[in-house]
């Protein structure tokens, strides 16, 4: 039997992270409280908020749950691309009755984060979009926290080697691929992927992308993983804060498959097909957080009219199976109780 994972609750099921609203308080309450490990979003949002979703939870739970911070992106953007694809994207603006958004860079508040985290953290931290520095790395655990890297290779996970464990990431997975770049290099599926990082590194492995029963954590946890990370599975949960447009969407039979796209974000990413990834995917150049902010308030005029066209719908590729249900009900459907 491996050594147990201190941080890890007695059921091998953690709820991922889900940046832009899906994640909330009263879903990682609902995880943890089931056993599970519930989780958190900081992106996209300012430390002060992230602390109140921090206390939120601790109110809602005494079980231990997870943050997840975006780390700054290290690549530079192309200032003409962006320029070219501000001029694209202008048409679907004036039809949606809103003026383009500023496609500025940022760091997602990520230095007042951290000094939040570093004085009373959660169990754990995670990081998406790249590894932080050893030195933080050994003083969140000084304070009691785990941390976890989101790793997509075995290069990403050779640099990430300081950490407690690996949220390894198959392609599977929807929303952001959690790469330490925006670029378009092959993804890989979840098993070879975990296969490949077990031969680089031991640290304990999480996985994630596709998992939507308990089959599929059955597989992986006999991969070698510690815990089987679901995001898509807890999207129509009554516990989540996923839109209505977005909910509706994941049971609409128009909508038949997923893609990657960087159209919404200028980062790939995975959701349902629909006509704005169809009609921009190839145009979109590979600019974090830049497009993300300069399609913005398109994607709010969007979710305000009830168009699911036009908005980014992520999804995993297990996106079919997913049903409502409560939060504690998905959680043990997954660790098969």
């Amino acid at each position: 039997m491996p050594d147990p994972i201190p941080w890890l609750p007695g059921l091998p099921v953690i709820q991922a992270p889900m940046a832009g609203g899906a994640s909330t308080p009263e879903l990682a309450a609902s995880v943890s409280g089931a056993g599970g490990l519930g989780f958190l979003a900081a992106g996209y949002k300012t430390a002060a908020r992230m602390r109140q979703e921090i206390e939120r939870t601790r109110e809602l739970t005494s079980r231990p749950f997870g943050v997840n911070v975006f780390m700054p992106t290290a690549d530079e953007a192309d200032p003409a691309e962006l320029d070219a694809y501000a001029r694209v994207v202008e048409a679907e603006a004036r039809r949606l009755g809103v003026e383009p958004g500023v496609p500025h860079g940022g760091d997602d508040d990520f230095a007042a984060k951290v000094e939040d985290l570093l004085t009373d953290p959660p169990a754990v931290v995670s990081f998406t979009f790249g590894c932080p520095e050893e030195a933080l790395i050994r003083a969140l655990r000084s304070r009691g926290a785990a941390v976890v890297v989101t790793v997509t290779s075995p290069a990403e996970a050779r640099l990430a080697a300081a950490a407690d464990a690996l949220w390894v990431q198959g392609r599977e997975a929807g929303g952001h691929r959690g790469s330490f770049t925006n670029t378009d290099d092959e993804a890989t599926d979840l098993d070879p992927l975990l296969s490949r990082i077990r031969e680089v590194s031991r640290l304990p492995l999480v996985a994630a992308g596709g998992i939507a029963s308990a089959s599929d954590v059955s597989l992986v946890l006999s991969a070698g993983a510690v815990a089987a990370a679901a995001g898509t599975a807890f999207l129509l949960c009554p516990e989540s804060g996923t839109g209505a447009v977005h909910r509706a969407a994941l049971t609409d039979p128009r909508f038949t498959r997923t893609g990657m796209t960087r159209a919404f974000t200028g980062r790939p990413a995975r959701g349902l097909v629909n006509r704005f990834m169809t009609e921009y995917s190839g145009l979109a150049p590979a600019a974090y957080p830049q497009v993300h902010h300069l399609t913005a308030p398109l994607r709010r005029a969007a979710a305000a009219r009830g168009d699911a066209e036009t908005l980014h719908l992520w999804a995993g590729t297990s996106w079919t199976r997913v049903r409502p249900a409560p939060a504690a009900n998905v959680t043990a459907d997954l660790a098969a109780i």
